[in-house]
């Protein structure tokens, strides 16, 4: 494992935690207030673009990684690498998120009880705890998501130096829609360690926030590359 391999996959874990902070956090704070909880976590995807987009690519979610994987754009040992980052990523930005709001007791009128914080974790509270619902939202929400990632950062697009922005606002237009239904995953690393801290609903549930975004991933990473054979 060279330098450069072991950089990128840093990366990855600081950019998924920054995401999971900031985005997760934002959620709580705000009682998933859908406007400020969609633009949290695009601007996190803005801004982690242009930090370590030139050093990683700002995957920052499994299932983008497996969309690209899919279609040859890495290696066998980078994908299992990203994801394990990411993972890992999403994991200590929870965990930074509990211990302050435990250190700072954080609770007051814009935050609900301790024992609701849920730590901005996804559940199917907004489609009635209906699964196939849930698993149709996070399927076609992931597909839109990795579908726009796929077409700005295509060689043959020749995009230019805004594919963060859009990709950050894309992000954005998906939670808008998600937030109400399923709070919004289409990141499997995003959402594992906030429904394990949270438990309950969201640890029952959290399988369909894991296989749903892979799913999505998939069917974008088949038909883009379907759509763009022969151009």
């Amino acid at each position: 494992m060279t330098k450069t391999s072991i950089k990128k996959y840093v990366a990855e874990a600081i950019g998924t935690c920054v995401l999971v902070l900031v985005g997760c956090g934002t959620a709580m704070i705000t009682g998933g207030a859908i406007i400020t909880t969609a633009f949290a976590f695009g601007l996190v995807i803005v801004g982690m673009a242009y930090c370590i987009g030139n050093i990683s690519g700002c995957h920052i979610n499994p299932a983008v990684s497996f969309a690209v994987w899919l279609n040859k754009g890495m290696s066998n040992r980078d994908f299992g690498c990203y994801v394990a980052s990411q993972f890992a990523g999403s994991l200590i930005g929870t965990a930074l998120l509990r211990f302050i709001f435990d250190l700072g007791d954080i609770c007051d009128a814009t935050t609900p009880p301790k024992e609701e914080w849920g730590m901005g974790a996804n559940t199917l509270k907004g489609v009635n705890d209906n699964i196939l619902a849930g698993l149709i939202v996070e399927i076609i929400l992931t597909f839109i998501f990795v579908m726009v990632i796929l077409g700005v950062t295509s060689k043959k697009a020749n995009h230019g130096s805004f594919g963060g922005l859009i990709i950050g606002l894309s992000l954005t237009m998906v939670h808008i829609l998600g937030i109400g239904l399923t709070g919004t995953s289409v990141n499997p690393a995003r959402s594992l360690w906030p429904a394990v801290f949270a438990t309950g609903d969201a640890l029952s549930q959290v399988w369909i926030f894991l296989l749903a975004p892979m799913a999505g991933a998939a069917l974008a990473a088949f038909t883009y590359k379907w759509l763009e054979s022969d151009q």
